[in-house]
């Protein structure tokens, strides 16, 4: 016996769309492939982390330029000190997060293990928040270091000024392009800048050491037009503004360590084993953040690069003009620096296109956001998270005008929020263990000082926008905690079974009720099911709408249908159909001994079908599944697939 062949099922215009741009969909099987070596995931990983180099040295300048003057180039190396100390704390942390945790979540799951699933709510909000900001600070950096190449290699030109939102908005958009391809894509497409830029920094370093041994670095002109204006330094001690003045600049510099959770947030895109893979990869990658702080600031102590009050040229962009000098070989070593610096700080913007979906998703997973992050999409990565993603960075850099110095302010506390959860995490974890002494204390440690860094921040930089961060903070994990409360009384309302419960029927008769709207192939397909349930009595109803017409279909039923079945008419006077089939379907199950199905065809239409037609099935469906004892089932019919019959000389089927 020959087999019949399957039906030709159709993609949908909108499908065919997103394989053109996304390419064939991944199969689930391929997910064990979509890992990163160590070598790439420095590249993925750390673009946000070394990318931070190019302005965290300026927005310490930023806050102590216009206080003290020429002595802020003084006191930037003590700050970068501080700031590389913390580093060297939140490193071995972090080392000890990823050998122990070896799932993807970071200090989310640091905090749950350790603190239970509601504490970590604040490290889930904490990490959310620095995504988003990540993304809008990174895109918006990066499109500066452009906007600094034309200033510095063209002579003042500012044609691309007007032009940073626009530029911003279109890489936030292209890397939701990538990410939503996959990760291996992603990976190849955003690993290279990492190392482009790294040695960028080390040509500026060694260029610069060498033509300090010949006699020196040449300084930047601190009152040119633009540049922020020079404090006095005995007016900044006098009013005691020192050392609110450094804490603000140890918070601004603190931006310099984002993005060192990525790792953690990502380690199972490594490949196994993981733990220790993610270890080596954490320790290269601070070891080349804390070079490239120094190296940046040290450069900026020697040459005096002040930071302009609209951000161009950076801090980064003129410490190359100067130590590679003029000339066709200076301004060639100033085009790469700054291309290289663009470049990473967008690719810098990709690492939360990777930590933000997988967080999200263990967060849903625990029933503290939606279900739909969780899926996976049609290129294994998790569409929903990176879209979400998209849409509120974009807001975020609407409502700035893709301001760096506006976007920091909302920084460094989600940041440091989330590094003070995951050492507090593993301070609980081995003191619990009593395993080793030494990591208990260096937890310890990371999480004060981490959790001094959020206080300085939030007291420091309140009025500037951080205000906003303190607020959103308690409304995010109230909304989690709210989302859980609700999934876990659906829960109890669906899973609480009776142990005496049967899944046989307690009604003592059955009855199908086909609502009937035309006599057509749709209605008579429902006919035709409803006799196979096999009920007590099969009825059809027509709600009376309009009378003429339903007198014409009574006449048409009665001449044409050939079905046992005869047709009822009910009265609809109010013309509110919803309700009166709820009244009808009430009034069928009354005595409570008596279930009601109520069929209801369901005409489904081509694009242009679907405007032309209205469909209430869905609707009514929500009314009537309210009810005792009433199942409501829709039956679906393809009237694209009759029509197509007809063009072809067939008759339709029902």
């Amino acid at each position: 016996m020959v087999e019949p062949e399957p039906p030709v099922v159709r993609d949908r215009p909108a499908y065919r769309l997103k394989r053109a741009i996304l390419g064939p969909p991944l199969v689930t099987e391929r997910l064990s492939q979509e890992k990163l070596s160590n070598p790439m995931a420095l590249g993925v990983l750390a673009s946000d982390c070394i990318s931070s180099t190019a302005y965290g040295t300026e927005e310490m300048l930023r806050i102590l330029v216009p206080v003290v003057g020429l002595a802020a180039f003084t006191l930037l190396m003590p700050v970068t000190g501080a700031i590389l100390l913390v580093l060297l704390l939140l490193t071995l942390s972090y080392r000890d997060v990823v050998s122990v945790y070896t799932r993807a979540g970071g200090s989310y799951v640091v905090a749950r293990e350790n603190f239970g699933p509601r504490v970590a709510q604040i490290a889930a909000v904490a990490l959310l928040v620095d995504y988003i900001v990540t993304v809008a600070v990174q895109t918006s950096a990066g499109t500066d270091a452009l906007i600094s190449l034309a200033h510095l290699a063209g002579n003042g030109y500012t044609g691309l000024d007007h032009l940073k939102l626009p530029i911003t908005a279109g890489v936030v958009v292209l890397l939701m392009y990538g990410n939503l391809r996959g990760l291996r894509e992603a990976g190849r497409a955003f690993a290279a800048p990492a190392y482009l830029f790294m040695i960028a920094v080390a040509a500026m370093l060694v260029v610069g050491l060498l033509r300090a041994l010949d006699g020196g670095l040449p300084h930047a002109d601190v009152h040119a037009q633009g540049a922020v204006p020079l404090g006095e330094p005995g007016h900044g001690w006098l009013y005691g503004a020192s050392l609110f003045m450094v804490l603000r600049a140890f918070a601004n510099g603190g931006s310099s360590l984002t993005g060192l959770e990525a790792i953690s947030n990502g380690v199972s895109a490594f490949r196994r084993p993981q733990g220790v893979n993610a270890r080596r990869t954490l320790t290269a990658m601070s070891c080349v953040l804390g070079v490239m702080v120094f190296g940046v600031s040290a450069l900026a102590h020697f040459t005096h690069a002040v930071p302009y009050a609209d951000g161009n040229p950076t801090v980064i962009a003129q410490e190359a003009h100067l130590i590679f000098g003029d000339g066709w070989a200076g301004t060639a070593g100033l085009v790469y620096v700054q291309l290289a610096t663009a470049l990473i700080l967008y690719t810098g913007a990709n690492t939360p296109f990777t930590g933000f979906p997988f967080l999200a998703s263990f967060v849903a997973e625990d029933r503290f956001l939606p279900r739909q992050l969780m899926r996976r999409g049609h290129r294994l990565a998790f569409s929903n998270g990176i879209i979400s993603l998209t849409v509120v960075s974009l807001a975020l850099l609407l409502v700035t005008r893709a301001s760096v110095d506006k976007l920091v302010a909302l920084y460094a506390i989600g940041v440091f929020t989330g590094f003070t959860m995951a050492a507090a995490g593993m301070t609980a974890h081995y003191w619990r263990r009593r395993e080793s002494l030494w990591r208990t204390a260096v937890n310890l440690a990371a999480a004060v000082v981490s959790a001094l860094v959020v206080v300085i921040f939030a007291i420091t930089k309140f009025t500037e926008g951080a205000w906003l961060v303190v607020v959103v903070f308690p409304l995010g994990v109230w909304a989690l905690i709210r989302i859980n409360r609700q999934y876990r009384e659906e829960a109890a309302a669906l899973e609480n079974v009776p142990a005496y419960t049967s899944d046989r029927p307690h009604w003592r008769r059955h009855v199908v009720h086909v609502l009937v709207e035309n006599l057509d192939l749709a209605t008579i397909k429902a006919l035709r099911y409803a006799h196979e349930l096999r009920p007590d009595e099969v009825r059809a109803l027509h709600f009376v709408i309009d009378e003429p017409r339903a007198r014409r279909l009574v006449a048409r039923w009665d001449e044409s249908s050939g079905t046992t079945v005869p047709l009822e008419l009910v009265d609809c006077p109010d013309r509110r159909l919803r309700h009166a089939v709820a009244a009808h379907a009430a009034r069928t199950t009354a005595d409570g001994t008596t279930a009601l199905t109520l069929l209801i065809p369901r005409r489904t239409y081509s694009s242009l079908g679907r405007l032309l037609h209205r469909g209430t099935a869905e609707e009514m469906a929500r009314v009537l599944e309210q009810l005792p004892n009433v199942a409501v089932t829709i039956l679906p019919f393809d009237v694209t697939s009759a029509m197509e019959r007809v063009r072809a000389g067939h008759a339709p089927r029902p």
